[in-house]
């Protein structure tokens, strides 16, 4: 399997192993099938808290000893909340690796959840959202967000929604972890310097003996298309306007995902997949840079996608510039989206369009803690060869998959539009 080994244990876990021996490193990372798309109105934030209370410890690893234990022995280490999934890394010395394995295989069954810390936490969140609130994008976001998703649980932020980070209690918090957090909903993968025999055997003699978990419940709330394109308007603070257009994109396993990628670096410049890092490239190439940076109607322009299990958002951001008025920003995207799907694209600017789709996906794939990273990443919404044929499928796009992704996905009837409008206080804009 490309150099993969995939096993699953007796009790539902997948394990996927990558020997890797251009460093003494091994990066771990286990992902669970768990993220704010599993929660209900009254519950959000949850998948995000329990997150947060998995580095408060357990008996055998008290939180006074996990940083130091890591930092110690030379590693690092951390957490990931997403739509539709939770994911913990640890990236050690080859030699220490033992240290991540015990830690994860521990806290899948005996995290605390004590409720002082419970208690502090929230205080802490809370504090994160009230941050959050004060920068534009994230309150045009979460608009923009609410009015895409009337039904389906994409609805709302990660973070979750401030009542519900008042209100959500100790029981309801161990409960979604008691729920999600059991082997049957996990993926464990591990790329570095070992040997696969040696490996496997020791992930056996810790983690197979976790008793499989129920099935966790699924929210199975589709979205009904939309009637109508959604303009609104966000007030908060700042100096600067923003424009933001979503479009219905297609989940990561759909063949015109990969249409899209290359939509995305001819129109805005490519988009980075890899959450965790990577390489950036310029997008001056691009076509609304030129339309739209280079005729001042806006400062900066951006577009992207997420690889998601359900259909989602593409959406393009906009920095408006202190001279142009914000319609008339939105009028050369508009206009550059027209062109795009009634006149012939070059096949010259196709390659360079993949070329540039292709490099930033390369530079997201170089080190040891990213070969771990889509080892999993990739089992959240498909599964690994997802992964190993991404350049491949890149290729074979072809122009007329391009303008159909166009005329497919960029209609104006299934967008929402927003515009952010400073009202000059505070902020850092």
């Amino acid at each position: 399997m490309n150099g993969c080994t995939e096993v699953t244990l007796k009790n539902g876990l997948k394990v996927l192993l990558k020997e890797i021996h251009s460093a003494a490193l091994i990066s771990q990372w286990i992902w669970y099938r768990v993220g704010s798309k599993d929660e209900t109105t009254g519950q959000t934030g949850k998948s995000h808290w329990v997150e947060h209370m998995q580095f408060k410890g357990t008996s055998q690893f008290p939180a006074s000893l996990l940083d130091k234990a890591i930092a110690r022995e030379g590693g690092q280490w951390n957490a990931f909340t997403f739509l539709d999934w939770t994911t913990y890394y640890e990236t050690m010395p080859a030699t220490k690796i033992d240290l991540a394995l015990r830690l994860e295989a521990d806290r899948m069954v005996n995290s605390t959840f004590d409720p002082l810390e419970v208690e502090s936490e929230r205080t802490v969140i809370i504090s994160e959202r009230e941050g959050s609130e004060n920068e534009p994008l994230f309150l045009l976001g979460e608009a923009m967000q609410h009015a895409a998703f009337r039904v389906h649980p994409y609805h709302h932020e990660v973070i979750g929604d401030m009542a519900d980070l008042h209100s959500l209690t100790r029981e309801a918090l161990y409960n979604h972890y008691r729920t999600y957090y059991v082997p049957n909903n996990a993926v464990l993968a591990l790329a570095g310097d070992f040997d696969t025999t040696n490996m496997l055997a020791r992930i056996q003699e810790l983690f197979e003996p976790i008793p499989t978990g129920a099935t966790p419940p699924r929210l199975l709330r589709p979205e009904p298309e939309q009637p109508g394109e959604i303009r609104l308007n966000v007030e908060g603070p700042g100096e600067t306007a923003f424009i933001q257009v979503s479009y219905r994109a297609p989940a990561a396993s759909d063949p015109d995902f990969f249409a899209l990628a290359v939509l995305d670096s001819l129109l805005a410049g490519p988009s980075n997949l890899n959450m965790f890092g990577g390489g950036g490239i310029s997008n001056k190439t691009s076509r609304l840079y030129r339309a739209i940076i280079d005729k001042e109607l806006a400062v900066s322009v951006n577009g992207g996608s997420s690889a998601t299990i359900d259909p989602f958002m593409y959406t393009f951001t906009l920095t408006a510039h202190p001279e142009a008025p914000l319609e008339k920003a939105l009028a050369g995207l508009d206009a550059e989206i027209t062109r795009l799907q009634n006149e012939p694209v070059s096949p010259n600017e196709i390659a360079r369009a993949i070329k540039q789709a292709r490099a930033i996906f390369a530079y997201g794939t170089e080190n040891i803690t990213n070969q771990a990273f889509w080892l999993g990443y990739a089992e959240m919404f498909a599964d690994y060869s997802w992964f190993t044929t991404y350049l491949d499928r890149l290729s074979q796009i072809t122009t007329a998959d391009v303008l159909r992704a166009a005329q497919t996905f960029f209609n104006s009837r299934h967008r929402v539009v927003g515009m952010y409008l400073p009202n000059g206080d505070g902020g850092d804009e």
